[in-house]
């Protein structure tokens, strides 16, 4: 992945926080994204690995052999939903986007960025952003917690 240097914005310290903020929530979600989808694809195509061994092993090893491979695909998938990396990559890939659209929007100076008082509403609009993420990561928190229990 390549990174480019942000583009230095006037010493406002308003313009600043709005855009530090922007940044750096910017870099969170994009990297715990791609975090997310690493261990995501990693557990399951190990699961699915595995998995296609279980039928080999029941025609050719020991029942106890075909019993830990089993456990180890099962092993696998309650990771999968305890660590929930998918809805978490999904989620956090869909906040990286917006927070994008919002920057480059911000920088041409468009669509909500074209008037004088374009800090203020570049740091409302991603404090939305992030809110909302946030409220839909304790959401999804209380569904499993409930289902759990």
């Amino acid at each position: 992945m390549t990174t480019h240097a942000e583009p230095r914005l006037e010493n406002d310290d308003e313009r600043a926080v709005a855009w530090e903020r922007l940044t750096g929530q910017l870099r969170w979600y994009s990297a715990n994204a791609a975090r997310a989808q690493s261990a995501y694809k990693r557990i399951k195509l190990g699961q699915i690995v595995v998995g296609a061994l279980v039928p080999v092993a029941a025609l050719a090893a020991p029942p106890v052999f075909t019993a830990l491979i089993a456990a180890a695909v099962v092993a696998a998938e309650s990771a999968l939903q305890l660590f929930q990396w998918q809805a978490n990559w999904i989620r956090y890939r869909a906040t990286a986007e917006a927070l994008k659209r919002e920057k480059y929007h911000y920088l041409a100076k468009s669509g909500p960025y074209r008037g004088a008082d374009r800090a203020t509403t570049l740091a409302d609009r991603v404090e939305v952003i992030i809110s909302t993420e946030n409220s839909s990561w304790v959401a999804a928190q209380e569904d499993t917690a409930k289902s759990e229990g």
